[in-house]
């Protein structure tokens, strides 16, 4: 069985990553890339289905583990009755080739090591056929190869490989696998020491232009490693989340992919990027955009990490799932939904990027035009909403509000650079948009902003209208909405995204808390003036991190446990701008918020 989802590591390479458990065992990783089908799906199963493990035989008495300083590089330490070693991972950030290594190091004494590969294609479908070469084996099939290059001998059948060593302390032993398409000669051999002096070179080189330098620095600077991992380096997409089918519903149907790229989980990604320092992401998310995107009617919520788009959803029944929760699902049905939140949240982007100093890029004013022509006939249609529930329709009041942000970010970016644009029929809508939801929205027996039109439901998106400025903090609506919400929605102190007995997904009830709402409550408060509340809750937030420093989609208070694919993105986002907010003077935080130009990823953003 699967480790606790909070029991694994992430490497990568820009390309694709893998997730490793603390018992030594790469139990998922896809190749060549993040959408590609995995070649280790023991996460979803079982070893069977593929792993690739290097532990001390017969396991160990105790294990730690962390990254080498702001870097992608894992250090695993196994304790054992007749010594100590450490399990160096990585993926070299190569443009070229694909390799994972993974070094041994004795540490103290003697100990007895073991190591097992199972390379399984297509999510543990597909058997290779193994072979001996030269120092090496090589697992083929189809269109792919795999070959492992050990410092020990290699044993196994013609499906699977092993090896049994002993290491003393002061030896090191190495282990490189890599992937090659099978109709094309493989690289030459990777010199595993070269390689962990590059990686850990290119990772410190980037973190080293991290702006951030407030109390929670250390914590920031992991999550925008975690961050940069998963961008996918050919295009510039943001993938959001490396991992599928880990459920939101322990043993339960809530089961996604999410190996693609959302506009509205990359908008987030980048923003937390580009106000940490790192224009060359905005640059290259930016193009990506642009080529995405298509016309105006075509937009997509949802695109392959290339910029393709997802025409599919489809269940693999081989694989039993995290623990059992069924179905895996490969592809995501949420392409072809209509969220009109993600209107808003590509025109903040860019309405950053412009603020930013990025070079000025015609084309993208040109698609934003576009975009608010087909807006401006479309916001008032019903949608599927930020949580792409899998039920009717509805006028989801946060798509509403992200709306009106979409066209208040045009006004603003033409007065402020004299761009073309019917600015006069933006300000109408605006204000049309503002005036609808403060009487359809609000529902003045509860006092609250509700999750849709003529709703009596809450929900946690709602707790985000301060930032973009739709509302000042202090209005008693916006107020009297977060009560609310504290009150009908909080598990433990942590938010769920909406009420299980809303009914509005067709999907049994029953799911973590989700952290990223958790995140914009503290927000909240914070604006709202009430700091230490806030304070508290992130300090708590950050408790559920790993020991590695990453976060899930969601939580589970009762059990302790995490849920969800991991690491995601918009959690990470969501700590990050958290703490940049934190960070800052509370005065500054009121007369930003009073000005309405808090963007709705990120806090104080001044507009020009």
């Amino acid at each position: 069985m699967p480790l606790p989802i909070e029991d694994y590591a992430l490497i990568g390479d820009g390309y694709t990553a893998a997730l490793i458990g603390r018992d030594g065992s790469i139990d998922w990783l896809c190749v060549p890339h993040f959408d590609s089908g995995a070649c280790f799906s023991a996460l979803l199963g079982r070893p069977e289905h593929g792993r690739w493990l290097v532990a001390p035989e017969g396991g160990a008495l105790e294990s730690s583990r962390g990254y080498c300083g702001p870097t992608l590089v894992l250090e695993t330490h196994f304790t054992t009755n007749t010594g100590k070693v450490t399990v160096i991972d990585f993926m070299p950030p190569f443009d070229k080739r694909q390799d994972v290594v993974r070094i041994v190091r004795g540490v103290q004494g003697v100990v007895n090591m073991y190591m097992e590969l199972i390379v399984r294609f297509d999510f543990g479908a597909v058997v290779p056929w193994v072979r001996n070469q030269r120092h090496s084996r090589v697992a083929t099939t189809g269109p792919h190869a795999m070959e492992l290059h050990s410092d020990v001998p290699l044993q196994g059948d013609d499906t699977n490989t092993t090896a049994r060593f002993q290491i003393k302390a002061g030896e090191q032993i190495t282990f490189t696998l890599g992937y090659h398409y099978s109709y094309e000669p493989p690289p030459p051999r990777l010199d595993p020491r070269q390689a962990l002096d590059t990686t850990l070179r290119y990772w410190n080189d980037w973190s080293g232009r991290c702006l951030f330098g407030g109390e929670w620095g250390e914590a920031v600077q992991r999550s925008l490693i975690t961050l940069k991992a998963l961008i996918f380096k050919p295009t510039g997409g943001i993938v959001a989340a490396p991992t599928t089918s880990l459920p939101e519903q322990w043993r339960g149907p809530r089961n996604w992919d999410y190996r693609y790229c959302w506009l509205r989980d990359a908008a987030f990604t980048l923003n937390a990027l580009l106000l940490s320092g790192y224009r060359n992401e905005a640059v290259a998310w930016r193009e990506w955009l642009q080529r995405a995107a298509g016309g105006p009617q075509d937009v997509k919520i949802v695109y392959g990490i290339r910029g393709e788009r997802l025409w599919q959803e489809f269940e693999v029944p081989w694989l039993p799932g995290y623990f059992g929760a069924v179905p895996v699902r490969i592809g995501n049905a949420a392409a072809n939904q209509r969220q009109l939140d993600v209107y808003g949240e590509l025109m903040d982007t860019l309405h950053l990027s412009r603020r930013s100093g990025l070079d000025p890029e015609p084309e993208a004013w040109d698609i934003q035009v576009n975009l608010l022509s087909y807006l401006s006939d479309h916001w008032d249609e019903p949608d599927e909403g930020i949580w792409e529930v899998r039920g009717e329709r509805r006028h989801f009041t946060h798509s509403k509000v992200m709306a009106w942000l979409a066209f208040d970010r045009a006004i603003k970016d033409a007065q402020t650079y004299n761009l073309e644009g019917p600015v006069d029929d933006w300000i109408a809508t605006r204000d049309q948009i503002h005036q609808q939801v403060c009487v359809r929205g609000y529902h003045p027996d509860r006092r609250a902003f509700t999750q849709s039109y003529d709703s009596e439901h809450l929900d946690a998106s709602l707790l985000l209208m301060p930032q973009i400025g739709f509302l000042p903090p202090d209005d008693a609506r916006f107020v009297n909405t977060v009560e609310a919400i504290r009150k009908e929605l909080a598990i433990d102190g942590l938010l769920l995204r909406y009420a299980h007995d809303a009914h509005v997904d067709d999907l049994p009830p029953g799911e973590g808390a989700f952290l990223p709402c958790s995140f914009w409550l503290a927000d909240a408060l914070l604006l709202m003036g009430r700091r230490d509340e806030a304070r508290k809750l992130f300090e708590r937030l950050l408790t559920l991190r790993n020991d590695v420093g990453l976060f899930s989609e969601e939580y589970d208070p009762s059990e302790g446990r995490m849920l969800g694919n991991f690491p995601q993105a918009l959690t990470h986002v969501a700590m990050v701008n958290t703490a940049r907010l934190l960070a800052k003077d509370e005065a500054e935080a009121s007369e930003l918020t009073q000005q309405g130009e808090m963007p709705a990823s990120h806090p104080f953003s001044r507009s020009a």
